[in-house]
């Protein structure tokens, strides 16, 4: 079973899961991970990921953008890959930490508060142009449109976004507009409606994008949508 609350950290969500597969969709985000006895990092996903069950984890997915100052990594250099905490901040600290959330009484809300002594302790905030950029995108505004409302030239945009997002800006976008549309198929949107609410040209290039990042078609993932316990495709588990 998959349980989510929003995070005291701004824009973050906490969630857990009793160790149900599940199909992870990219979303732009970076989670921090647990699973008894281990810490990972979940980074940005270009592309359908299935993740194994059999065990609880839980999780603090950070808001497109954010992570990056407060893990101190950059997000292109974690694409598509589950990285170790250990490798991230050394062995001793990750085994700590983990040793701590494997014996609180609620182990989500311990990995939140490892999060949030993170952010108070970063040694820089969260580019905020990008947090704009992320908000244009999702409001279905061009990449050209959002660069020219941060001030930023189509270059410079193009290397904030590889560290802040682990990809370009175009990726964000095509990422942000397929997650649009597959939550209006979730509610029960025709498909060729939801692609035009969405931002796509038809149906078929919500089809064709629906393969092409989610690794499905539009027929199974609403069939699965249908079926399954649900559970928001940014959430993610350790493979």
């Amino acid at each position: 079973m998959y349980r989510e609350r929003p995070s005291a950290l701004p824009g973050a969500v906490v969630w857990e899961s009793d160790g149900d597969g599940q199909t992870v969709l990219p979303d732009g985000c970076l989670d921090l991970l647990w699973t008894p006895g281990r810490l990972l990092v979940a980074g940005p996903d270009t592309r359908a990921h299935r993740a194994g069950g059999g065990l609880r984890h839980a999780g603090v997915r950070f808001a497109p953008g954010t992570a990056p100052a407060l893990l101190g990594v950059r997000a292109d250099e974690l694409r598509d890959r589950r990285v170790d905490l250990a490798d991230l901040w050394g062995a001793a600290k990750a085994r700590e930490l983990a040793e701590r959330i494997d014996t609180a009484a609620d182990a989500a809300a311990e990995l939140e508060a490892v999060a949030l002594r993170r952010a108070a302790a970063a040694p820089w905030p969260p580019d905020p142009l990008l947090g704009e950029v992320v908000r244009r995108l999702e409001a279905g505004a061009s990449v050209a449109a959002a660069a020219g409302a941060v001030g930023l030239g189509a270059r410079q945009l193009h290397r904030r976004s590889l560290a802040g997002f682990g990809y370009g800006p175009k990726t964000l976008a095509r990422v942000l507009r397929l997650q649009r549309a597959l939550a209006l198929i979730r509610q029960g949107t025709p498909y060729a409606a939801a692609a035009l609410a969405a931002g796509c040209a038809d149906q078929a290039h919500l089809a064709r994008e629906t393969r092409e990042l989610a690794g499905t078609t539009l027929s199974d993932y609403a069939a699965s949508a249908k079926s399954e316990t649900p559970q928001p495709s940014g959430s993610r588990t350790t493979a």
